[in-house]
């Protein structure tokens, strides 16, 4: 039997080390060649993929046939004439074995990248755009989303796994927002399939989408990138512990509540359960608002918030919507004492569907559990807060009552510096989710990305250009159209002129207009005082379309951007500014004075001006300033009142004619 079993294994592991050899024979694709790609026409075009070193592959491409040999490194590569805009087509590819991929289409093909609102997609915004989710039947437009994947160590062949999805009101809801509306207005205008390659993920700096070879020329990164060579630096890094806060999941801790440290997942009775009493420590709390608004001072922790409503007959029959704003940083929501929906940090919209039967008439009680780790937690104003059950609309903001469960202990957490985050480290991103692509031909470039660097906007003067001449080389497209996104309008209203870290990341980005072949749509008036992902990607997505259709299109006769700063004459105590991009002429939106202009002598303390409108230019001065020499204009975080535009409808760059 001993013999018998022996031999088993020496058959089993021979005819797994069989198949194993066969697989590795197999032709594999990257996820970009698939079931419903985009090819970009006119243009050559790579297929590319793996077998065993030496095999023959072939494809059959309408009508055509190709031929190559796979390398030592069992890499292949094809290249395809370049073609019109048509299909669908299927590619048929053979080696040791067959694939067939199917509805191919050859159109124009958008690389879109960047932070968060470009990640944003159409589901998050689906109350502001109902009409364009339901009519969203665009077949020939076609989104891929690269997952996220980040790594400091090497260049990656492939992207994550994903696949083509065509427009369709379901399929859009996956769509990135401000890409699916510049998509659509591409399409409308010229009628040729469109694809968009989604690569962006939230939070990340420029720096990460750019290569180490470019990076290296920055003195800054040079050590930083030196250290991700070192093998047994990024094992200690990333095995570093860092200690969490627990953060509760509806069902409470797994090992007892005596592991749990916040006070309201321990004790006999737990503080989301409808039969629990609020007893001593509860106070008042007015939502929405931040609890460092409201008596607390300083605290990252736990806190606990609870309101009781009453709810007419029948809401028990049907379900509900439940909207709770936006929270800062992480929420899980009860009522009744039922878990109706957790998120796990701050930015998303919290809209939540209460299932069937768990309103009833009478008293119920909502329970909200926030989590904040750093700056001032809350609920954040003018948002939505509400409960929908049926023709009952219930306002939630009002008086709620809070208890604190957990205070965090910052002694405890150890520096961020100490810590690798491979997403937002140099070249951590760029390795792979840009690489991977670059054999892949594209039309161009759209970008939509600078939140994460307004602590160092100086830097981002050179950063940008950096990225966009890397990218160029990457695809061998010297003149490769790259658009982008000006950071909107976001934070508090300023009253009087001031600095602003925001301003000056704008006006790095003003500036790299001199690159040549791009283009930056300004959306100041297209952002929310109080989130930093504003809802309104329509303007931003179909403005950059207006760009394509100039940059990468070749219509000149269209005006696609509104006013930008082209020069300034200083005559006495009035500054003339010269402006691009005027398009039918120069007017205040809204009509009235212009807004939003400021002027400064030597000493570079700014002072509200006067300005008004003289053709093409606009004339700017004040009486407290005799000899002035500078100018701003919406030069804040978010400059409230900035009404100078083309009559096209199109919002004027902030600029300083300091530099």
């Amino acid at each position: 039997m001993k013999y018998k079993k022996s031999s088993f294994v020496i058959v089993l592991f021979g005819g797994l080390l069989l198949a194993g050899q066969l697989s590795l024979a197999q032709v594999r694709l990257p996820q970009l060649i698939a079931d419903g790609m985009v090819l970009q026409r006119d243009a050559r075009l790579k297929i590319w993929g793996w077998a065993s070193a030496g095999e023959k592959i072939s494809i059959q491409f309408r009508g055509k046939s190709y031929k190559t040999i796979t390398g030592a490194d069992g890499k292949w590569m094809l290249t395809l004439p370049a073609m019109k805009a048509g299909g669908p087509y299927t590619m048929d590819i053979r080696a040791s074995n067959h694939l067939m991929l199917h509805d191919i289409l050859i159109g124009d093909v958008w690389f879109c990248a960047g932070q968060s609102n470009m990640v944003i997609n159409m589901e998050r915004v689906k109350e502001r755009y109902p009409e364009d989710i339901r009519t969203a039947e665009y077949p020939q437009i076609r989104n891929f989303f690269v997952p996220t994947a980040a790594d400091v160590t090497r260049l990656h062949d492939d992207l994550p796994p994903g696949k083509w999805m065509a427009a369709t009101p379901a399929n859009v809801l996956g769509f990135g927002a401000a890409s699916y509306f510049f998509a659509r207005k591409i399409y409308l205008q010229f009628h040729v399939p469109i694809g968009i390659i989604n690569s962006s993920v939230g939070g990340t700096p420029v720096e990460a989408w750019t290569s180490a070879e470019k990076l290296k020329q920055f003195p800054e990164y040079t050590e930083r990138l030196k250290n991700f060579q070192d093998s047994a630096y990024i094992r200690r890094v990333m095995s570093a512990s860092f200690e969490k806060a627990s953060v509760a999941t509806g069902k409470g801790p797994k090992n007892g509540p005596e592991e749990n440290p916040d006070a309201g997942m321990n004790g006999p009775i737990r503080w989301y359960n409808p039969e629990y009493v609020p007893e001593q420590g509860w106070h008042h709390f007015w939502l929405p608002g931040y609890w460092a608004d409201q008596g607390v001072r300083g605290l990252n922790g736990v806190l606990w918030f609870r309101k009781e409503i009453n709810l007419p007959a029948g809401v028990s029959g049907s379900g509900a919507r439940l909207f709770l704003g936006r929270i800062v940083d992480v929420d899980v929501v009860y009522i009744n004492g039922i878990f109706v929906g957790s998120t796990s940090y701050q930015y998303p919209p919290r809209r939540y569907i209460v299932p069937v039967g768990v309103l009833k008439p009478g008293r119920n009680i909502i329970v909200v559990r926030v989590v904040n780790n750093t700056g001032k937690g809350g609920f954040v104003p003018d948002k939505n807060y509400q409960l929908i059950a049926g023709e009952t609309v219930v306002d939630l903001r009002g008086d709620w009552q809070y208890k604190v469960g957990q205070v965090f202990d910052p002694s405890k957490n150890p520096p961020p510096s100490t810590r690798l985050v491979m997403q937002n480290e140099p070249s951590g991103l760029y390795n792979t989710m840009v690489v991977p692509v670059t054999n892949f031909a594209v039309k161009g470039v759209l970008w939509y990305q600078g939140e994460a660097n307004t602590f160092n906007p100086a830097a981002y003067r050179y950063l940008l250009p950096a990225l966009i001449a890397d990218w160029r080389k990457q695809w061998h497209q010297p003149d490769l159209p790259f658009l982008y996104a000006q950071l909107p309008n976001f934070m508090e209203v300023q009253y009087l002129p001031s600095e602003s870290q925001w301003a000056e990341l704008r006006q790095a980005q003003l500036k790299t207009l001199s690159v040549p072949h791009t283009g930056m749509s300004v959306n100041i008036d297209a952002g929310e005082w109080n989130d930093i992902h504003p809802l309104n990607k329509k303007d931003v997505g179909e403005r950059l379309a207006l760009l394509a259709q100039k940059i990468a299109y070749a219509d000149q006769k269209i005006v696609s951007s509104g006013p930008l700063y082209q020069s300034a004459v200083v005559e006495e105590n009035l500054i003339t500014i010269s402006f691009s991009n005027t398009g039918s002429g120069l007017f205040a939106k809204g009509g009235g004075e212009l807004m939003q202009f400021a002027v400064a002598g030597a000493d570079r303390k700014f002072v509200w001006a006067h300005a008004r409108i003289q053709g093409d230019q606009v004339k700017v001065w004040s009486e407290d300033i005799k000899q002035p020499l500078y100018v701003r204009y919406a030069w804040a975080d978010n400059p409230e009142g900035a009404n100078l535009y083309n009559k096209e409808g199109l919002p004027a760059s902030p600029f300083s004619t300091e530099d």
